[in-house]
């Protein structure tokens, strides 16, 4: 048999198939994958629409939960085959993994029927999770992969209005980071919503909004059932990974200094004079990675500060200068900084975590060595 296949790749101008920024309903989401189905397959020579459904009350008596589109299709070679949508509002992973069970109950066995998974911006990871279990996939934007039978349709590159970002960035919000501190610094450990709140400093209802968040993207998982469920971290490199991508240490205040000394005796007299002082501090960046993970070879000092940094730089007779620096003072944009310091030497150096954050937005090879710090200290603790 022949395999026949339609395959594109579209540009980024490609043309919009919605408008505006408001929230879509399910309805509307149907609406919208009716024209782009129809468009799409009365833009081939080989497939063609008989008829599209939206009424499918108990079509499916053995199932639950009923699908919420059915387009039936004709081939070339006369052939039919029943296309079953399930349609979301939204595409997070967990959404997604659920759509595409009920999907899988409906069509196995079913001789000519395909699952195709719909909402109105899909992830790569819940693509990911559609091409693992043999459904497909349609966005509003029209990005979409059809496979079955000898059926191969792939559009992908279309702009959407719809990215769904706003629910992944509001786990990269200040206080919301302070929860992915908890779960990433003990990767391990099972916790209560409650303990999460204690433990980041944060309010109960913070907390149990961030956990859905969490949940909806899979970075979690629940250990348990009820109301008192217990959760625990579930994908830490994609969400250190994602964490990163969504930070800059740059977000802290940052005052550069210079000083005669060199970095050895440079970094020996902040340590002891932030003990003497009793102030909080945390050694980052290049000064941090030289203790834990060394890698590269450098003349700055970072180091967090909660403190005033005018009286600092007075008492140690450091000039405040706007190039050629080496020490570099960061005000932390939250206190969340300084969870889960380490001590190196009798020296206060930030978690790996923060850590590899901070590097991996630094310049002179600062991504090399936070891999560095990832392949030999935070992979072997997951």
């Amino acid at each position: 048999m022949t395999y026949i296949s339609l395959y594109y790749i579209i540009s980024a101008n490609a043309e919009r198939v919605i408008i505006g920024e408001t929230m879509v309903t399910e309805k509307e989401i149907i609406d919208s994958i009716k024209k782009n189905i129809r468009n799409l397959f009365e833009s081939t020579d080989f497939i063609k629409v008989d008829s599209i459904r939206s009424e499918v009350k108990n079509l499916f008596p053995d199932q639950q939960v009923q699908p919420d589109l059915i387009v039936e299709v004709k081939t070339k070679d006369k052939k039919k085959y029943f296309i079953v949508f399930e349609v979301k509002s939204a595409g997070q992973p967990r959404y997604t993994r659920m759509a595409v069970n009920q999907l899988k109950h409906i069509v196995n066995n079913r001789k000519n029927y395909y699952g195709i998974f719909a909402a109105t911006f899909i992830s790569e990871e819940s693509k990911k999770i559609c091409n693992e279990s043999d459904i497909g996939f349609i966005d509003l934007a029209g990005n979409c992969l059809f496979k079955f039978n000898n059926i191969y349709v792939s559009i992908e590159g279309r702009p959407n209005l719809y990215p769904n970002t706003r629910p992944l960035k509001s786990i990269f919000s200040t206080k919301s980071t302070r929860v992915l501190r908890v779960f990433l610094c003990n990767p391990k450990k099972e916790w209560f919503v409650k303990d999460i709140a204690k433990e980041a400093n944060i309010s109960l209802g913070q907390a149990f909004n961030i956990k859905q968040r969490l949940l909806e993207f899979e970075f979690i998982e629940e250990t348990s059932s009820g109301k008192n469920s217990k959760i625990r971290l579930k994908k830490a490199e994609l969400l250190l990974g994602e964490w990163s991508n969504n930070y800059s240490y740059r977000k802290n205040k940052i005052r550069n200094f210079y000083s005669m000394d060199d970095v050895e005796v440079l970094e020996r007299k902040l340590n002891d004079y932030f003990k003497e002082n009793q102030i909080s501090y945390a050694f980052t960046l290049t000064s941090g990675a030289s203790r834990v993970a060394p890698f590269l070879r450098y003349r700055r000092i970072f180091t967090y500060v909660n403190n005033n940094i005018d009286r600092i730089a007075k008492d140690l007779n450091f000039k405040e200068v706007s190039t050629g620096p080496n020490v570099s003072f960061l005000e932390p944009y939250d206190e969340g900084v300084f969870y889960y310091l380490q001590e190196v030497n009798d020296v206060k150096v930030v978690s790996d975590i923060q850590l590899y954050l901070d590097l991996k937005g630094y310049m002179k090879r600062g991504e090399e060595a936070a891999e560095f710090l990832l392949e030999r200290r935070l992979r072997k603790q997951w």
